[in-house]
């Protein structure tokens, strides 16, 4: 059972919810055999017509999770904070429509690229990067891009640990 908070809207159609808040909106799938998912009043139920099994109870739980993730995502959104470390060559970031570019990472000549993945929104600022978006998914897996993209390759990383990481 999750409690859905004033300002928040949850739809649930076939194996769809839909949470909409201040921020945004989320759309989720579930599958309809094992999970049933019902709005009653300000609550989610989260149920199953299956025997109550350890894998069942952790297919509810962690879809009861994702519906609390979705509704704090509509209020007040996600966000993780990245540090770009840089000790040999000045580099140069930029966001390009749907693809983070960054410039001049350890003097290659070759852009390297992070994906930005839905709906999230990237803003660069001297040497910090700020992923911020309503789906926890999406920002985190833009963050992961975005610090994968920089992994320092044929190099001694003892000595080159240039790179963009956690801050």
């Amino acid at each position: 059972m999750v409690v859905i908070p004033d300002g928040v809207q949850v739809e649930v159609t076939g194996d769809n919810v839909l949470v909409k808040g201040g921020l945004g909106s989320i759309e989720k799938k579930f599958n309809p055999k094992i999970l049933r998912v019902e709005k009653k009043d300000n609550e989610a139920i989260v149920s199953s017509n299956l025997k109550k099994t350890k894998r069942v109870r952790a297919v509810i739980n962690a879809f009861e999770a994702h519906l609390k993730n979705m509704i704090q995502g509509v209020q007040k959104g996600f966000e993780k904070k990245l540090v770009c470390v840089i000790a040999h060559f000045p580099v140069s970031m930029e966001v390009k429509e749907s693809e983070f570019v960054i410039r001049n990472f350890l003097g290659e000549k070759t852009l390297r690229k992070a994906q930005i993945v839905g709906s999230a929104k990237v803003e660069v600022k001297g040497n910090e990067i700020m992923v911020k978006g309503v789906n926890k998914e999406d920002v985190g897996q833009t963050a992961g891009n975005i610090i994968a993209s920089t992994k320092v390759k044929e190099k001694d990383i003892r000595v080159f640990q240039d790179g963009i990481y956690h801050a």
